[in-house]
């Protein structure tokens, strides 16, 4: 089956060098992006998991108090997407301000006469190059402001490590882990042994997605016009699947847990696993959902050698009533001073240029993970990142077809990992 596909995303390059890199003088401002007048105005923000915008939704309207925010947050990516692909297409519902996740970015760039233009020289070389790229109509319409990007770590529980005689200290811990991602199994096999049944992993699909976000072209190939790779083609991906299904049933290292589903946001209370892969956005989600409990850290370290795991963009939809006030607002939010506030408030690493040099950023540190220095790990972990997937239009329902076949052998354990492979294949033809 092969599909032809739109470029809509940024081409892979290296993260570590566009960490030096400033994006190029962005278009000239457009007509709706002057700013709004005193008049008062109720803005509704939507957004999905944890973006760190609670005390800075507070700062702002203290400093405006013509302004009222609505804030909506969706529990997961998938249902705001869900919500803001209907409300689009119905032309009216959606908030003055709507959140979207790095995998839907192809989707959103095939709708982009729906969205405020906001290009303007406020905002110009604001952010990584690839960051802008992926946002940006091939007529230079800048359709949304880059927050957070993902540079990955593994964190884990200290203190279950300690139970089964693993190193405890980051560093010792960074070095046992290893560098590959057969060095992260078989440390996991060491610890299952001797952990009285805690898992080393919360979910096998996670680390489908760490493992997927190195390889450039998971799906499909990145020239102007694409066609997807058969899944049943497609032995980088195969070999990832096997490989994951074998350290999780067959050497039990996975808690079989579907993330984000309550069984998994329970099982972090009840010490379920020991490690998982911790983009920095993970890091608020982790701490609230383990909240009083004692022991997580984080290792500067990433099996593989790098990974970028996500990322978000703020939207201004022309349907809505307040474009003008609203851009202000997701300017004043994606500006570098406030991302490096959100980033202390709930981990999501910054993706302007300004923000990833200064002080402020790297010298945070995480009480909530034994004061670890996390500025400082996650821009290491950025600058380890040496691939940018290809995204094209149909990567994010390709991937919901790997996702669902790990999860019925790692979660459900409805088929066999042959069977279930088998089955995707057919899903994947029938995406047309």
């Amino acid at each position: 089956m092969r599909s032809s596909l739109i470029r809509g995303a940024a081409t892979a390059a290296g993260l570590a060098l566009l960490l030096a890199g400033c994006t190029s003088a962005a278009p000239a401002p457009s007509a709706t992006s002057a700013a709004p007048s005193d008049q008062k105005v109720t803005l509704t923000v939507a957004t999905f998991n944890e973006f760190g915008y609670d005390d800075l939704f507070a700062e702002y309207t203290a400093s405006h108090p013509n302004v009222t925010i609505v804030p909506k947050k969706a529990a997961t990516s998938n249902e705001a997407r869900e919500n803001y692909f209907s409300k689009l297409a119905a032309g009216s519902g959606l908030s003055d301000i709507e959140a979207i996740e790095v995998d839907w970015m192809p989707d959103v760039m095939q709708t982009a006469d729906k969205l405020m233009d906001l290009s303007g020289d406020d905002v110009a070389g604001r952010w990584l190059d690839w960051k802008t790229k992926a946002a940006t109509t091939t007529d230079g319409k800048l359709v949304a402001f880059g927050t957070d990007i993902g540079p990955e770590a593994v964190c884990y529980r200290s203190d279950l490590f300690k139970k089964a005689g693993l190193p405890t200290d980051r560093e010792e811990v960074a070095k046992a882990l290893g560098t590959t991602w057969d060095d992260y199994f078989n440390l996991g096999k060491q610890f299952v042994a001797k952990s009285g049944g805690v898992a080393w992993f919360d979910s096998a699909d996670a680390i489908m997605q760490g493992q997927i976000n190195q390889l450039p072209n998971a799906f499909s190939s990145s020239d102007t016009e694409e066609v997807l790779i058969p899944l049943g083609e497609n032995q980088p991906v195969k070999d990832m699947y096997t490989s994951i299904l074998k350290a999780s049933v067959d050497d039990k290292l996975s808690a079989n847990l579907q993330q984000w589903q309550p069984d998994w946001v329970n099982a972090f209370q009840k010490g379920k696993f020991a490690t998982m892969l911790c983009p920095g956005w993970m890091l608020g989600v982790i701490e609230g959902n383990a909240k009083g409990v004692e022991g997580w850290d984080i290792a500067n370290t990433f099996p593989g050698g790098g990974g970028n795991w996500g990322g978000s963009y703020l939207t201004v939809p022309a349907q809505g009533a307040n474009q003008a006030a609203a851009r202000e607002l997701a300017a004043w939010l994606t500006a570098p001073e406030q991302q490096i506030k959100a980033f202390k408030a709930k981990g999501t690493f910054p993706s302007q240029v300004e923000a990833l040099s200064s002080p402020d950023l790297l010298g945070v540190k995480n009480a909530f993970f034994n004061d670890a220095p996390t500025g400082q790990i996650l821009a290491d972990r950025a600058k380890a990142v040496t691939v940018v997937p290809f995204k094209g239009p149909q990567y994010f329902a390709v991937r919901q077809v790997v996702s669902d076949a790990i999860n019925r052998v790692d979660v459900t354990k409805k088929q066999s990992a042959t069977d279930s492979w088998a089955q995707a294949i057919k899903e994947f033809e029938a995406l047309g």
